[in-house]
């Protein structure tokens, strides 16, 4: 059991919650842990339970998968999130991302694929096979050359003191792009940002 991954489920659908845990409990790779029902009780489970991957409804309720995300984020140990629709958009899995997920599955996809992702999350990887690259790297694009320069340091783990020494600028001028480029890229902290820079790095 010690070595089984550990799962939680956060889907607000009765009969959508019942045939994802069976599906889980099904294989034998897997230990579900615990299942909840809305996002109040997805974070209480996320941050008091010992687990390897969360897999979230994005439009569990109340709060939704973005917001329980962008809290995760922050978290000193931040869990791998696996999100899951019903919409084959790409806006969910690009806000998805952007918001700090490490996978991706729609549920017009075989129910089996899920399994896949989860035990690739669980292993450091990222999967995203439903977002259109060109469209991902669109946001990059609209970055000037020292937001593109600042990103590439962030990415480093340097702090703001650093930044402005690397660059030469001042720590509030690095505040200034900084917050421009979380606006431009559609993210709200530097964790999001990096996720999303070394996201679009592997394509």
């Amino acid at each position: 059991m010690a070595d089984k991954i550990e799962v939680i489920i956060a889907e607000g659908n009765a009969l959508m919650l019942t045939a994802l845990s069976e599906l889980v409990e099904a294989d034998g790779r897997f230990s579900l842990i615990s299942t909840v029902t809305s996002a109040e009780s997805c974070l209480q489970a996320a941050l008091t339970l010992p687990s390897d991957v969360l897999v979230i409804d994005w439009g569990i309720p109340t709060l939704g998968a973005e917001q329980i995300l962008r809290v995760l984020r922050e978290q000193e140990s931040p869990m791998r999130v696996v999100v899951c629709t019903h919409t084959e958009s790409n806006d969910v899995p690009k806000r998805a991302i952007a918001a700090g997920a490490a996978g991706f599955f729609c549920h017009t996809d075989a129910s089996e694929e899920l399994l896949d992702v989860i035990g690739d999350v669980s292993q450091g990887k990222m999967v995203f096979p439903y977002i259109d690259v060109r469209e991902l790297r669109d946001p990059l694009q609209s970055l000037t050359k020292t937001e593109r320069a600042l990103l590439s340091s962030l990415a480093l783990g340097r702090t703001n003191k650093e930044l402005a020494e690397d660059h030469g600028i001042a720590v509030n001028t690095v505040k200034f792009h900084l917050r421009n480029l979380y606006d431009k890229l559609s993210v709200n902290n530097r964790s999001q940002a990096i996720a999303l820079y070394y996201s679009l790095s592997q394509t």
